[in-house]
């Protein structure tokens, strides 16, 4: 299947002197459609929380890192709104993805008689966003919920588009559920308190839309990376508008991944055997993912998809990120054996998202012994 995802170009500028640091992005889903919201200072600007569905009640979501930070900021604006503001804080972490940890969210929304009509804000990173939605998505058989990612990868990716899940150990987000937020605030004040591990991890989804849907924002990334792991404003204002732009262009046309949107999953079929394998919370989504990104690019080479010349390129710029090029040795046969539970895989048949010129992506399956030599290739 080749998704060619040559979105709709907007105008590169020259350096991040020319950049807006306030943007909105809209998702075109019929009667689901909602905005992006992008720029410094939403969290704490009224305007931003207008219009949403109205109740009594909003139970804010979040963890015990993000907590200290936001929550009181977020519940300040809220109660403007609601008569009840909650909160329900978890563990912070992908290993608290799980069963146990959306029943806490589920022990409160019943403990305190919450309604259909209660509205839940996600508010820390993907794990937070991903189970918030699952929990909106099934309690009373879907209430409202509104993402408040904190993460770069957050805001450029899993805060996007509705799918929603957790983890479990057989397979990485093989529970969950195509459920739409009502709206997405992504405020940049809160990319400064991220550490630097986690910015990296968030560049790796930046990267990925390059190739496998616009190869000028390719070359923007490579002549801005400087600028984004320094965190300027406007640099990360626009990286965070052009990914979310072509996101909500695939997503309107695929919303639940029948074709086109799989391939928002570069790097992720060998990323995600790199979380399963090694337990989850070890790397960062972003560096496995990372990581996962070089041994598709190789995989696509091999298959003549792609010139000898795009490995190399792609390695520097995930290096250059922080992010790992060289994947753990958990074995040929158990990095095969995870990638067949992935949920692109058919009857067994390991399928990936690959390159087959700058811009375009393509999905197919390929040998395992030519999969092989690429794991052999990039692992310790």
């Amino acid at each position: 299947m080749t998704a060619s995802a040559q979105a709709p170009n907007t105008q590169l500028p020259a350096s991040s002197a020319n950049l807006d640091t306030s943007h909105k992005v809209s998702i075109a889903l019929d009667q689901r459609g909602y905005d992006i919201l992008i720029g410094p200072g939403l969290l704490d600007e009224p305007a931003t929380w207008l219009g949403l569905p109205k109740a009594q009640v909003a139970v804010i979501v979040t963890n015990e890192t993000v907590a200290p930070l936001y929550l009181e900021r977020l519940s300040h604006q809220l109660r403007a709104h609601y008569t009840r503001v909650e909160a329900v804080v978890l563990p912070d972490g992908e290993a608290y993805k799980d069963w146990a940890s959306l029943n806490k969210i589920f022990d409160h929304l019943l403990a305190q008689a919450c309604d259909r009509k209660t509205v839940l804000f996600a508010l820390g990173g993907g794990v937070i966003g991903d189970m918030t939605g699952f929990a909106a998505s099934v309690y009373m058989r879907g209430v409202p919920f509104v993402q408040v990612p904190t993460t770069l990868l957050a805001q450029v990716d899993s805060s996007v588009g509705g799918k929603t899940a957790i983890n479990h150990p057989l397979g990485k987000n093989m529970i969950g559920a195509f459920y739409q937020p009502e709206r997405v605030v992504a405020d940049l004040d809160g990319l400064d308190s991220l550490p630097p591990r986690e910015l990296s991890a968030g560049l790796a989804e930046v990267i990925k839309y390059g190739p496998i849907a616009d190869a000028e924002f390719l070359a923007w990334i490579e002549d801005h990376l400087d600028a984004l792991l320094a965190r300027d404003k406007a640099a990360m204002a626009y990286a965070v508008k052009r990914c979310c732009e072509i996101k909500a262009w695939v997503v309107g046309q695929d919303e639940r991944e029948q074709g086109l949107r799989a391939i928002l999953n570069f790097g992720h079929t060998f990323g995600h055997a790199i979380e399963t394998g090694l337990g989850y919370g070890e790397w960062l989504h972003g560096e496995a993912v990372g990581c996962g990104m070089v041994m598709a690019s190789d995989l696509s080479v091999r298959l003549g998809l792609m010139p000898a010349e795009f490995l190399p390129r792609m390695h520097r710029l995930i290096e250059r990120a922080g992010l790992p090029v060289l994947g753990p040795a958990l074995g040929i046969e158990r990095y095969l054996e995870l990638m067949r539970v992935d949920k692109k895989a058919e009857s067994g048949e390991i399928r990936f998202v690959l390159i087959e010129g700058l811009g375009r992506a393509t999905m197919r399956a390929a040998p395992d012994p030519l999969v092989a030599e690429v794991i052999q290739s990039h692992c310790r």
